[in-house]
């Protein structure tokens, strides 16, 4: 009898692709999955995709839901559905410290016999926007919290050896956020839209937030040479000024999100990909974001922030540059250093690499980790 998995998230699962991608992976492999995610206006609250079940309690409508009292409210409605409908699963699979307590009340209370698989996707307790009491509490929680689960998983090996000095746990499995292996065709999808010809394109995919230098790279652009020109394409906070700065400079183009199905067809279509963290907390610093491995996938070089995971990839694989420094003169630097790489070298790297980096190599972890569960 196929063992049954609650994949539990608290966003309203239209676009998380790990979550999908794990899911999709244990379907495939004889496991009954349920995805267990957030109602919200104009969704469904059951749906399939591809075999995948999407059950959504506990309704919250994040436009409306602003204070952190409301969120609250949200969280603990959530959790009294989702423990009264999740019981009698084999297996839990807890997506961020937030899903956590929902398994642990589970084992302790109603299902004894119940696996938790605590999926860490960044450094849960040192992310940005965690300070204060509220941090205090979440790394009190999940000190509490984390020796209730059979097994972690997380994203880097850096927080992996830090969960390991934190809690004395087993070193947590490493499944990376990279894409299906794939070969894409080359197209130019940007010079087509934008009409540029003859110069140089980098691009930054994804989100459009503070604290990944978008705010630099919009400085070096409006100051660099005509060759060069500069897309953003994703969407967050920083959108409205990124399309101010397209208004103001030639070279500096915004491009709206496209679905997950296309996207490595618009990377591919880029010269250099670009993907700049902040130093401003230890999650960042030990990151190793999704659009890294969709550059690689395309075979795209890269330009990364000089920290720990990021640089570890593009070093060890020759695939592009590390930036010196975050200054107008280090991101400048470093675009002349991608420019004048030899281009030869570089495509035969990532074909290499990206044979490394793909979820059919992400999947094999994944699968030992529930093959060790003794459901």
């Amino acid at each position: 009898m196929a063992k049954s998995v609650a994949s539990l998230v608290f966003n309203s699962f239209i676009n998380d692709s790990r979550v999908l991608k794990e899911g999709l992976s244990l379907l495939k492999n004889g496991y009954d999955v349920e995805i267990i995610a957030h109602h919200d206006k104009d969704l469904a609250k059951e749906e399939n995709q591809g075999g995948l079940v999407i059950k959504r309690l506990a309704y919250l409508d994040r436009s409306v839901t602003k204070s952190k009292l409301g969120k609250l409210k949200a969280y603990l409605n959530f959790l009294k559905e989702s423990v009264n409908y999740c019981k009698e699963f084999d297996i839990l699979h807890c997506n961020d410290i937030n899903m956590l307590p929902i398994a642990v009340i589970i084992k302790k209370y109603y299902n004894k016999n119940v696996k938790i698989v605590y999926d860490a996707h960044e450094y849960e307790t040192e992310t940005y926007a965690l300070n204060g009491i509220q941090k205090k509490i979440t790394k009190l929680s999940e000190k509490q919290l984390i020796k209730y689960a059979d097994r972690v998983i997380t994203v880097s090996d850096s927080i992996a050896h830090e969960y390991v000095k934190l809690y004395g746990i087993k070193k947590p499995a490493l499944v990376l956020n990279a894409p299906p292996y794939r070969e894409v065709k080359k197209q130019d999808r940007f010079r087509e839209t934008f009409g540029i010809e003859g110069k140089t394109l980098f691009l930054y995919q994804g989100g459009l937030g503070k604290n990944r230098g978008i705010e630099l790279l919009i400085e070096v652009f409006k100051a660099i040479d005509d060759e060069s020109v500069m897309i953003f394409m994703g969407y967050g906070e920083l959108e409205a000024l990124i399309v101010e700065a397209s208004k103001e400079s030639d070279n500096i183009f915004f491009h709206k999100a496209v679905s997950p199905d296309v996207l490595l067809e618009y990377t591919v279509s880029a010269d250099f990909g670009i993907a700049t963290i902040e130093d401003s907390c230890l999650s960042y610093r030990y990151c190793l974001p999704n659009k890294l491995f969709e550059y690689i996938m395309a075979e795209v070089p890269v330009i990364v922030s000089n920290l720990p995971e990021m640089s570890k990839v593009v070093k060890e694989g020759k695939i592009g540059v590390v930036l010196e420094e975050e200054t107008l003169q280090g991101v400048t630097n470093a675009i002349k250093e991608a420019v004048a790489l030899d281009k030869k070298e570089i495509n035969k790297n990532l074909k290499k690499v990206k044979k490394i980096y793909n979820w059919e190599e992400q999947e094999k972890v994944l699968l030992k980790v529930y093959g060790g569960l003794n459901v």
